[in-house]
């Protein structure tokens, strides 16, 4: 099979390379997957680049990126249901504290982590689903029913946010996002009735001012670190920040006093580990908000296999308006 592999961190163009490498047997509880879509995602170009902090070397010999995509089960391990094969499917944790992901043609995984694809999932939207779409899934929702409730979504432009615009408007809770300007609009369209702009100095008097003085009930939170100090004044008693993000800011100087006297709660989320049972309300939200034409994940852009440089090297330019692929 044809793999895209990388041994050693660093720029994509000098480290990523097209192999040819023995397509896997899948193991007892495994199936295998032949691909048609791989999902790139920032987590991924982290990963390759080397950038968190005291890694100096990949966790393997040899690492096939991505965690995410989508393709068609083409044989079964023992233990697995013989009639899974043929079955459209979407992938999850692909590459996660395993050498060989998704970008490949074909990937052995445990059975589980083939997510059945319904007939109204294609296979482009499949493969935004494992990372963008269940983080964005559990944000919204993860703490219960917000239909009522104000949400704030940091960051409305990204694949997440992007997402999770879409699905608190589906599950009747009033939107607030923020975005940059050149996204105001596709925000708004997405769902959200009131769109900011992320660098206002005052974002946190302005959202006051839009609930009455209440506050936010829900945040989804993409950069926790440079917004700590915001959310304090901005968030309801009782609140909670969603926060699956802090790139800018690792090291949050936490507000204490502010999150103490309003009882806020952090969820810090990392939806590599979430557990079985909110994983499965997460999917099954994002396959009923799809089929009711409630979500429609973005895909930025497509790149062939062999062109997994131009999709990481894309990502790291950042301005993306959605998901970026490889098609496989």
């Amino acid at each position: 099979m044809k793999a895209i592999t990388y041994s050693e961190f660093g720029p994509a163009a000098q480290v990523l390379a097209l192999h040819e490498l023995p397509t896997p047997d899948p193991a007892p509880g495994e199936v295998l997957v032949r691909l048609s879509h791989s999902g790139a995602n920032p987590s991924d170009v982290k990963a390759r680049a080397g950038s968190r902090p005291g890694v100096t070397k990949p966790p393997f010999p040899q690492v096939i990126p991505h965690s995410d995509g989508a393709g068609e089960i083409v044989a079964v391990g023992e233990g697995v249901d013989a009639s899974r094969v043929g079955q459209p499917v979407w992938i999850w944790n692909g590459q996660w504290q395993r050498p060989f992901g998704t970008a490949t043609e074909h990937i052995a995984l445990p059975a589980d982590q083939a997510v059945p694809r319904p007939d109204w999932i294609s296979a482009e939207t499949g493969a935004t689903l494992g990372i963008p779409g269940l983080t964005a899934a559990h944000a919204v929702l993860g703490g219960g029913d917000v239909a009522g409730k104000t949400l704030l979504v940091s960051g409305g432009g990204g694949a997440v946010g992007h997402n999770a615009v879409q699905l608190a408007a589906w599950a009747g809770a009033r939107v607030i996002a923020t975005c940059s300007p050149r996204d105001k609009a596709r925000v708004r369209a997405a769902g959200a009735q009131e769109v900011l702009e992320y660098r206002d100095p005052d974002l946190g008097g302005k959202l006051l001012e839009l609930t009455g003085g209440h506050g936010i009930d829900r945040a989804v939170e993409t950069e926790f670190g440079m917004n700590a100090a915001m959310l304090g004044e901005a968030m309801a008693p009782n609140g909670t920040v969603a926060a699956y993000g802090s790139a800018l800011d690792m090291t949050p100087t936490l507000p204490f006093g502010a999150y103490l006297f309003k009882a806020i709660s952090i969820d810090i989320l990392l939806i590599y580990l979430l557990p079985d049972g909110p994983r499965q309300a997460a999917i099954d939200a994002l396959h009923r908000a799809i089929g009711e034409g409630a979500l429609s994940p973005a895909i930025h852009a497509a790149f062939p296999l062999a062109d997994c440089v131009g999709a990481h090297e894309c990502i790291e330019a950042g301005n993306r308006a959605g998901a970026v692929l490889l098609t496989i």
